[in-house]
């Protein structure tokens, strides 16, 4: 006699699995500015918004002020923009500019740091910092001196035109989003990006390693 053939029930954890994976990719697909909002009653949503601009924001962070204090500025970044949630914006879908503002006014508080960091940059010539830069830098001229005399020239800049120069060579953010950012005119960016531009020309000697495109509309 043929034994009766098992039938499998369906597993639970299965559909659990199922259920949970298209829940992160419709998390993934929703714009910041909903899961801010869903984050109002739901505080555990905010936590899509770290994972999706934290590593990014992180990488500018260290640029600017190296690994020993990233991880604090770009840890209060987040708890402040928690704190701020119910605040936000929800008109502007990318919260990039609103992150980066936070995290603009926590680096403010580390000027000196900064400076000192470009300062020993201009000595060495070798640091991380501006490797975003120098990578676009003509072939014929060095890595080591483009580290070197870019740094004098970012130590240099006022603390406002360093910030919209950085938030968008580095950041990538436009000519909006960094006046958002910052709180300031879409003027005041362009006139403070003009300077700093001249400055970092004038100290690569006539190279622009920011290679931006006026002619584009990025803002």
């Amino acid at each position: 006699m043929t034994p009766p053939r098992k039938v499998e029930a369906p597993r639970a954890e299965s559909y659990l699995i199922a259920d949970a994976r298209s829940a992160e990719t419709a998390e993934d697909l929703t714009g910041d500015a909903e899961l801010i909002r869903r984050s109002q009653d739901a505080p555990d949503v905010f936590a899509a918004v770290f994972d999706r601009h934290a590593p990014e924001l992180h990488r500018y962070v260290t640029r600017r002020l190296g690994d020993s204090l990233a991880d604090d500025v770009v840890a209060d970044t987040f708890l402040a923009a928690f704190r701020r949630r119910g605040h936000y914006d929800v008109t502007r879908p990318d919260a990039r500019p609103w992150l980066y503002g936070i995290a603009a006014n926590l680096i403010g508080r580390h000027r000196r740091a900064e400076v000192r960091s470009y300062r020993a940059m201009a000595r060495t010539g070798v640091d991380v910092v501006a490797e975003s830069y120098t990578e676009r830098v003509d072939a014929e001229v060095s890595a080591s001196a483009a580290h070197r005399d870019l740094a004098v020239a970012l130590a240099g800049l006022s603390a406002g035109d360093r910030d919209v120069l950085l938030l968008i060579a580095w950041a990538d953010l436009t000519y909006d989003e960094v006046a958002h950012a910052l709180g300031i005119p879409v003027g005041t960016v362009r006139s403070r990006l003009h300077r700093a531009r001249k400055r970092t020309r004038a100290a690569l000697g006539g190279v622009d390693p920011t290679a931006f495109d006026e002619e584009q509309d990025r803002g």
